[in-house]
This record gives C-alpha cells, sequence and structure tokens, in this order.
C-alpha cells in the first residue's frame, strides 16, 4: 500500500512539472524603488485572487531593470516610458517591447531656493537626468518654460551640447536620475522623476514649481517583456490584473493626481 501511494505520490509531481503548472503560476517582475513597487504590490494583490503569483525585484536605478529582463533574469518589468524603452533598446541592440500601459507620472522641477522659474539669476545652476530620454525630457521642459532654445527637431535625445540659446547662462547639469533630490541643497532647481521625488519627501502638485501637462502625454509607463514572450497568455493575465480598477483606484488616492492612470478599466 505504502508503495502504491509512493508511486502515485511521483507520479502526481511529475505531472505537474511536466505540465509547467508550478512554473505557470509564478512571474518575476522588475521595477524601481519609491509609487512603482507600491502599485505593483497593489497589482500583486489582485493577481493573487487569480492564481498568479507575482514576486517584485527591486531596482535601484534605471539601467538594471532592462538588462535583467533580456538576460531572463525577471519576466516583466514595469518602471519606465516608452521613449525610453524604445532608446535604451536601440542603443543596447536590445529586443524588449511594451505590452501595456499604467500610469503617467508628469515631469517636474523642484528648488528649495524660489517659487517659479520667473526668480531664476543668471548662471544658475539647474540638474535635470543623465539617463537616455529622462534628460532631453528635462530640456525639453526648461525650453517649453522659455529658459533654453534647442536644436531644432533634437527632441528627447537632447543633451546640455544641444543647447543653442540660454539668455540666463543657466548652467545646466545632468546627473544620476537617482540624485537628483540630493542636488536641491545647491542648485536653484532639478528636474526630479516621481519615483525619486517621493522618496524625497516631495509632492509633485503640491511643490513642483514647474510640471508637465498630463493630457496627451507621450511619456505613459509600461509594462514591458521579452519580444519573444510578447504573446505569452501568463504575462497578459498579469497585465490585466493591473489594468484593474482597484489598482486604478489606488493610483488616484495614494498620490492624489502626481501619478495618473493612463489604461482603460
Amino acid at each position: 500500500m505504502k508503495k502504491i501511494v509512493s508511486i502515485l505520490a511521483v507520479g502526481l509531481i511529475g505531472a505537474l512539472f511536466s505540465t509547467g503548472a508550478l512554473a505557470q503560476d509564478r512571474i518575476r517582475v522588475g521595477t524601481t524603488a519609491g509609487s512603482d513597487v507600491a502599485i505593483l504590490e497593489k497589482a500583486k494583490e489582485v493577481a493573487a485572487r487569480d492564481g498568479l503569483i507575482v514576486e517584485i525585484i527591486e531596482f535601484s536605478d534605471y539601467v538594471r531593470p532592462n538588462l535583467a529582463l533580456a538576460d531572463k533574469e525577471i519576466d516583466l518589468n514595469a518602471f519606465q516610458h516608452l521613449p525610453y524603452l524604445e532608446t535604451f533598446c536601440r542603443d543596447r541592440g536590445l529586443d524588449l517591447v511594451s505590452i501595456g500601459l499604467t500610469y503617467v507620472a508628469p515631469l517636474s522641477f523642484y528648488s528649495k531656493k524660489i517659487k517659479s522659474f520667473d526668480e531664476l539669476k543668471e548662471g544658475d545652476t539647474i540638474t535635470i537626468a543623465n539617463d537616455p530620454t529622462n534628460g532631453g525630457r528635462g530640456l525639453m521642459l526648461l525650453e517649453k518654460a522659455g529658459l533654453i532654445k534647442l536644436k531644432e527637431g533634437i527632441g528627447l535625445t537632447a543633451t546640455p551640447f544641444d543647447i543653442v540659446e540660454n539668455r540666463l547662462k543657466l548652467k545646466i547639469v545632468a546627473v544620476d536620475a537617482a540624485q537628483t533630490p540630493r542636488t536641491l541643497e545647491d542648485a536653484a532647481a532639478a528636474a526630479v522623476n516621481n519615483t525619486y521625488a517621493t522618496d524625497a519627501g516631495l509632492q509633485p502638485v503640491r511643490d513642483a514649481i514647474y510640471r508637465e501637462e498630463a493630457k496627451g502625454s507621450p511619456y505613459a509607463n509600461i509594462i514591458a517583456v521579452r519580444a519573444e514572450d510578447k504573446d505569452n497568455p501568463l504575462y497578459h493575465k498579469f497585465v490585466k490584473a493591473y489594468q484593474n480598477k482597484e489598482v486604478a483606484d489606488f493610483i488616484m488616492e495614494r498620490y492624489e493626481g502626481s501619478s495618473l492612470p493612463v489604461f482603460d478599466y
């Protein structure tokens, strides 16, 4: 009798592994610190009710999540907007794609020294992120504010070297995105992504001195996968869990308008 039970147990385990039933219910999602983690935790709750176990892998910068995805250390990531992903993949020869929208977090400038850009003085220092697209995004926002002028058509690939007019002779310094809040001690103003702003105790709607418009923004964040996995039903199951009304309500309530869901629910 014991022998029969043992054979049945081994057979059952073998069947589970052979059909992938154990592995199929688990995914690893990479992200960066801050608001992305909190939102993913809510999506994880929703996914769990549908039998999907989500492990959240946290990274401290904007580079590793895509490299880890390409290297199959994680299954998906959720931390970036599409222009950043496209630029990153082009520069590094990766084949990653978006399979779903998440939220938009308008980029904001903050300051501990001034209340508006009108108070900037000649030669003041302004810091922006040095990563692909977010640096250009900050420069485009400065151009919209009338502080600088960029080479025509340069767009998101802009760097401080592409500034053709700078009436106040502002010093534009590019630093690691995670360090931008710290530069507020010395710089007149800094462009800080929402992830790092909230970590530093900044509330975009309340504290920003200049901010992107959310409506029609091309910077909606996404869920990314390897191109070869874009049709994986398990990954789309996670997208469905993320694009749930509970997650949308959480984003709206938790971030008070500083981040806004961009998916239908």
